[in-house]
């Protein structure tokens, strides 16, 4: 004013090139497949709710990469400026949605859910992470589509979002899209599952071998029905993870023309909304709610290390290497390399059996107490990775360490520390079956927040917690005064720990702070630069299909191979009359053929394939989250015939996925389609390429 500067803001952006298109997701050039996590935009804490400061939502934030997720979907409501800035310094991409439940709505209520996008667009379109506008969390109309559309358009022309919704499989207006639950594939849009893998299991619980000798699954009914997939150990719930995730990898870019976009796990860290587990919230986290890893987490960070193929490989050991002598078990290993060894106390105990890609399994391996090591290695048999878990001595100590802002704990009333508390042996390792309960002392200008664990109001607030797995964490938070904060924790029959840490002052001018907290907060560029090279390596290719015929419902045969995953094709039950052949654009050996049947999930059919004539497979399909692969005898053709040989079978239980509240979410079509028929959404048939 008067050529004098009244006020200043700064804001940090950045630049980066994005494209959506032929199916896939581009940043930078480089084909990208999202892997990451369905979060609630609460994104909260134990004890604090929202209410934390910047630096422990980049804490928070940091692990979803740490973890190699590479995408954070909020889920139904936009998220707060804090979380969107933090995913703009730790390198998360965000998918952002407006508000809304899980419908599409019109009058008022869609008029509300526009300007809220308008708003949103508008507060958010500087923060270079959000790389996707969620226009619904369910299918919206192309009208409503368009509408949205326009907004970005009209507001953020040149951001490099796009703009979609949950499903919009065959929309022509949206730019990317994909099912809450299952595997969409496209040559076109590109889908990624909105939120996969809905399972829970609570950290405590390592396996059914380790104290407190939970059974994995053991539980009550979840709206009478059987909810052992909510409550499950550690290894089952990680062994789970990489399972329903191998799924999406195996249809990613470079396996063919229609490719899956990945996808995205519900959630990141348990949460305090709709649990359906023994416990009294939501368990679904590759971190518990204090942030501790869980077992999910290092599986995890093997499965996705890359962008699309695997970069880097890695290898975890699941569970822990401390039980009784007279334990026999079997040992689970996640690894990206080709083949995994393991020994015990220097001693192979042989190569593991490989499955989902990344599970090595170990059958009857007897604890002896020491080092259990894997190593993988490529296929030439060289070397890539190994881990190592030894067995902790007995308990003699208790160990406090802290987490807080890089700048200091400050003395504002808001900020936090985070103090994590271990029971160690005498050489300092963790004892990972340790569950003593710790009485803490604070003294100081400091408020105690506590933590969380299982039992009575899950110790929330409560000054005496247990640990879980040798190890639990608290908070507490500053006071409007500077000073020197000393915790104490003790337990019986360990020796005790204490801890000081020391409050910053806080200037503050007319009764407001001078300094944003986030201010100071650095940028992790741990990543580095997009890299040169492409992100994967083509496996095999598509084969195009000149011509359809079918024993029944010949005009619809072209739905089962037209990119689009609403329309089949699907047989009579007359006897004889369920098959259908594909004329391919060439001769070709074929390797593989994919298919999206009707009824994927719960559904079986039993098939024959021939190519000219001559048979390539024969047996039942096997259920997926949606596409089956099929490998087929090396018989070079030109006609591929499918024909049903039997009746379909579903799944022994009725099925239903308790943790949907609308069931329509989990339809596959099964129940339109009769048993003694031939129902195929998508069929793809594949050359290998050397």
């Amino acid at each position: 004013m008067n050529g004098r500067a009244v006020d200043t803001v700064h804001t940090r952006t950045g630049f980066r090139k994005t494209e959506f298109a032929n199916g896939m997701i581009k940043l930078n050039d480089r084909v990208l497949q999202m892997h990451g996590y369905a979060q609630r935009t609460s994104n909260e804490w134990p004890a604090v709710g929202m209410s934390v400061p910047p630096w422990l939502s980049d804490y928070s934030n940091q692990l979803m990469v740490a973890s190699n997720g590479n995408l954070v979907r909020w889920m139904h409501v936009t998220p707060w400026k804090q979380d969107v800035e933090s995913a703009d310094r730790v390198g998360l991409i965000q998918a952002m949605p407006a508000g809304d439940s899980e419908a599409d709505v019109d009058g008022r209520r869609w008029e509300q859910r526009v300007a809220l996008m308008r708003d949103a667009v508008i507060y958010n379109r500087n923060n270079p992470s959000i790389l996707f506008y969620e226009a619904g969390n369910k299918g919206i109309s192309e009208a409503h589509m368009r509408e949205m559309k326009a907004i970005r358009d009209q507001y953020d022309p040149y951001g490099g979002r796009a703009a979609g919704s949950r499903e919009m499989l065959n929309s022509q207006v949206a730019e990317y899209g994909g099912e809450m639950l299952y595997i969409n594939k496209s040559a076109r849009l590109p889908f990624w599952a909105m939120e996969y893998s809905r399972d829970e299991g609570l950290r405590k619980y390592w396996d059914n071998y380790t104290a407190p000798y939970h059974k994995d699954g053991d539980g009550p009914l979840h709206k009478g029905q059987d909810a052992s997939i909510y409550n499950r150990n550690q290894d089952s719930h990680a062994i789970e993870n990489v399972q329903r995730w191998y799924d999406y990898w195996r249809e990613r870019p470079g396996t063919g023309r229609r490719v899956s976009s990945g996808g995205v796990n519900i959630v990141f860290s348990d949460t305090n909304t709709h649990h359906r587990g023994a416990e009294n919230y939501r368990r679904s986290g590759e971190v518990d709610a204090m942030r501790i890893p869980k077992d999910g987490f290092y599986a995890h960070q093997v499965i996705w290390d890359g962008w699309v193929d695997v970069e880097q490989p890695r290898i975890h050991i699941i569970g822990h290497w401390n039980y009784t002598p007279a334990t026999t078990k079997a040992i689970t290993v996640v690894s990206s390399a080709d083949a995994v060894e393991l020994f015990l106390n220097g001693k192979s105990l042989g190569k593991g059996e490989q499955s989902s890609r990344f599970l090595f399994s170990f059958r009857d391996v007897s604890w002896q107490a020491g080092e259990l090591r894997a190593v993988g290695y490529a296929a030439d048999g060289k070397k890539l990775c190994e881990t190592v878990l030894k067995t902790a001595g007995e308990p003699v100590a208790l160990r406090l360490s802290v987490k807080a802002a890089p700048t200091g704990w400050r003395a504002d009333g808001a900020d936090l520390a985070l103090v994590e508390v271990e029971v160690i042996d005498a050489n300092g390792q963790r004892n990972p079956v340790a569950l003593n309960l710790v009485d803490f002392k604070l003294d100081g200008p400091a408020e105690w927040r506590g933590g969380i664990a299982q039992g009575e109001n899950n110790f929330i607030l409560s000054s005496s917690l247990p640990v879980e797995g040798g190890v639990n964490r608290v908070l507490l938070r500053s006071a409007t005064q500077a000073g020197k904060v000393r915790l104490t924790a003790t337990t019986a029959g360990l020796r005790s720990a204490s801890l000081e840490m020391t409050t910053k002052p806080v200037r503050v001018d007319a009764g407001l702070g001078t300094q944003l907290a986030s201010e100071q907060l650095p940028s992790y560029l741990g990543r580095g630069p997009t890299p040169a090279t492409p992100s994967f390596k083509a496996s095999r290719l598509a084969m195009d299909i000149a011509k359809v015929t079918a024993g029944s419902n010949a005009d619809a045969a072209a739905k089962s191979f037209d990119d689009d995953e609403t329309t089949a094709w699907h047989s009579s039950s007359v006897p004889g009359e369920a098959w259908i052949a594909y004329e391919l654009a060439r001769p070709a050996t074929l390797t593989e053929a994919v298919f999206k049947f009707t009824g994927w999930r719960e559904r079986s059919y039993p098939i024959r394939i021939s190519v000219d004539g001559k048979l390539v497979y024969e047996g039942l399909t096997t259920k997926s989250l949606g596409y089956a692969s099929l490998p087929l005898k090396a018989v070079q053709g030109s006609v591929v015939k499918v024909e049903l040989t039997g009746i379909a079978s579903d799944s022994d239980k009725a099925f239903t996925l308790q943790e949907v509240a609308n069931q329509k979410n989990t339809d596959t079509g099964a129940k339109v389609v009769a048993k003694g028929a031939l129902s195929i959404i998508e069929a793809e048939f594949y050359e290998a390429l050397h």
